[in-house]
């Protein structure tokens, strides 16, 4: 088997009248392809049909389960059986003919640009024309809510597809967990959020011509829930639907290049004048004052301290008058722009807070303001075990991370939802951040895996419930060095 063929895997449940017919419309089509079906125990015979199809085609292969589990779980299984056998391009499609097979050689052509490519119903204006009123009103009604409810920009119901598993690891698939009707647009939320790339081509649906609708009024109302499950899950624990890794193995997110172009575009090159302005007074009235706060609540004058991932640095002009800084960014365009806020008062230092160039015990103390978040979980812990590193003993971490629940959090959500449905602008006004903190208990769990105390945790009105400010203490004889002083408790 080469491992350049195209699979398409076709679900089944008593589709007898149908799977021969669909079979030689593929094989109709001249396309390079083989055939999968995947037959939940049809008490029709359809399995027996499938069989018979295997029999006289080598290209044709047959998963027969024991009873009917679930369409997603048909889907998972196919899924699964195409990684094995080692296929470049996977197409998946229903029996019904409601998908027509000549249109897979589309689909096959734009997979060439795209991770998944997905049919949607709502590019052509004409495209359900034929279907019943009822049949229309719950495909529209799915498109609108997994819209609103969880910002999804694609036709998310359909199973028209095609996925690359070249490049698409199996284990995004388990991140999967519907094993219903759900899966449809909760597998496409995952890649979404993974950053894999979607096209959507135009699919016009002729009227349901041979069979009928196997979905329920129980499978709307599992629908229903699976949504405001993801939904929840969206708010409190994104971290979950990501690759934990995808970062770092896929080169996707928090590379210097990345955020260099992010810093020599301007930041937000396409972000409204309103924003900016927004923005600014965000920083210099409501951050500023809170970190000048902080600062002065947990570091003595003249500490050393490092600015971890420092940006422009636009609001450190009060720690400048009150410490010594050393401010580091993994993007020299970022130094640049905090050099021309504040001239030569920091020292500059280019280099990854994941791997910090600097010796052990360098400083008093390590502020982060809106890193953390960006990273995924293992580049956390990898970050908070640099900072307890470079600190002398007893010294201090101070993170401002924006919580799942946080003001500025859900203002961003609005507004981007606002803007992708009523201006049809989808671009994103910050990069990702698929790590917002949860609780005081999180912050703990993280701090005690890098070997520091939590010390205070901070969410509350004086910065309009928009960060939850965390410090973090390196134990006194921990990693100890000769010739530093011991810091005393908190300073009043």
């Amino acid at each position: 088997m080469s491992a350049d063929r195209t699979l398409v895997m076709i679900p089944t449940y008593n589709e007898a009248e149908n799977v021969e017919r669909i079979y030689r419309a593929l094989t109709a089509t001249g396309l390079d392809i083989d055939c999968l079906f995947v037959d939940d125990n049809s008490p029709d015979g359809t399995g027996r049909i499938i069989d018979r199809l295997v029999a006289e085609s080598s290209r044709v292969f047959a998963l027969h389960r024991e009873g009917k589990m679930g369409v997603g779980a048909a889907h998972q299984a196919g899924i699964a059986w195409a990684y094995a056998q080692g296929y470049r391009r996977l197409v998946t499609m229903d029996c019904d003919f409601t998908h027509d097979p000549a249109r897979i050689a589309a689909f096959l052509a734009a997979s060439d640009r795209a991770d998944i490519v997905i049919g949607s119903r709502f590019l052509d204006p004409g495209s359900l024309e034929e279907w019943v009123w009822y049949r229309k009103l719950l495909t529209h009604a799915a498109h609108l809510l997994t819209q609103i409810v969880l910002g999804l920009p694609y036709d998310g119901s359909g199973a028209f597809r095609v996925y690359r598993l070249d490049r698409i690891p199996p284990r995004v698939f388990g991140l999967v967990q519907d094993r219903g009707y759900s899966f449809f647009w909760e597998s496409l939320y995952i890649f979404w959020i993974n950053r894999f790339s979607i096209e959507q081509i135009p699919i016009s649906l002729a009227a349901r011509t041979y069979g009928h609708s196997k979905m329920q009024l129980r499978d709307i109302g599992i629908g229903l829930c699976r949504l405001g499950t993801m939904f929840w899950r969206r708010l409190s624990d994104k971290r979950s639907l990501l690759l934990q890794a995808n970062a770092a193995e896929a080169g996707r997110v928090n590379s210097a290049a990345e955020w260099d172009a992010y810093w020599q575009s301007g930041s937000s090159p396409k972000s409204p004048g309103w924003y900016d302005v927004i923005a600014r007074f965000y920083r210099y009235r409501i951050i500023q004052p809170s970190l000048d706060r902080f600062v002065a609540a947990w570091f003595r004058r003249q500490s050393r301290l490092l600015h971890a991932g420092c940006g422009s640095g636009e609001v450190d002009g009060g720690v400048l008058a009150y410490a010594k800084v050393t401010a580091l960014d993994i993007s020299p365009a970022a130094l640049e722009r905090y050099r021309g806020h504040h001239r030569d008062a920091a020292e500059l230092i280019n280099g990854s807070i994941l791997d910090i160039p600097a010796p052990d015990h360098s400083f008093d103390g390590v502020y982060s303001l809106g890193v953390l978040e960006h990273l995924s979980r293992d580049e956390i812990a990898r970050a908070l075990k640099e900072f307890r590193r470079v600190l002398t003993p007893g010294g201090r971490v101070l993170l401002f991370w924006p919580p799942v629940l946080g003001l500025s959090v859900i203002a961003l959500h609005v507004i981007h939802f606002l803007r992708a449905h009523l201006l049809g602008k989808r671009d994103r006004l910050h990069p990702d951040e698929p790590s917002l903190i949860r609780s005081r208990r999180e912050a703990e769990g993280y701090l005690g895996e890098a070997g520091l105390k939590l010390v205070d945790y901070a969410f509350g009105p004086r910065d309009l419930f928009t960060y939850a400010v965390i410090i973090g203490e390196k134990p006194i004889g921990l990693d100890a060095a000769p010739g530093h002083p011991q810091p005393a408790a908190r300073p009043q």
